[in-house]
């Protein structure tokens, strides 16, 4: 295995090498790659099964890594059904769910001011100015629905 990619990212290359070369020198042929890196365990490795069952048959001595590699994902592997599914799931676009109402949000400095200075007043009439306001948020809210379903029956009419 050829060690490629930067600090604290490893990615290698199996090659087929001269056992006189240095690990990370010239190569004779590259067979596929391994990313360890990479969040799905069977689809991490990547090996060209022809070109290394020829390299095997031609005598090459494969490291105790790449033999388990070769075990698992060579051309007769035990996980090439399972390293089909994990590509296959890394393949499909990550769903992330619609972002909600935050569950809290602390109040602005100002507004501890003003509650202090309001609790000087009756309580019935912090009631009564806090209604209005409650109406408008939400009429405010129910006004995009009500575009939305008008925009939807629209769509509907012009597909037809």
């Amino acid at each position: 295995m050829k060690k490629m990619g930067r600090r604290h990212r490893p990615f290698y290359r199996v090659c087929a090498t001269d056992g006189r070369r240095p690990r990370d020198g010239r190569v004779l042929e590259e067979l596929g790659t391994y990313d360890p890196m990479v969040s799905e365990v069977d689809a991490r490795a990547l090996l060209n099964g022809e070109r290394v069952a020829y390299w095997l048959s031609v005598g090459a001595q494969p490291s105790e890594k790449v033999q388990v590699l070769i075990k698992k994902y060579g051309l007769e592997g035990t996980h090439l059904k399972a390293q089909e599914e994990a590509r296959a799931r890394l393949a499909m676009p990550k769903v992330v769910p619609a972002q909600g109402e935050p569950a809290y949000v602390p109040p602005k400095p100002g507004e501890k001011e003003e509650a202090a200075e309001g609790s000087e007043e009756p309580k019935a009439e912090a009631a009564t100015e806090e209604a209005p306001a409650a109406e408008s948020s939400e009429s405010a809210e129910a006004a995009p629905e009500v575009e939305a379903s008008s925009e939807a029956s629209e769509e509907g009419e012009k597909t037809e």
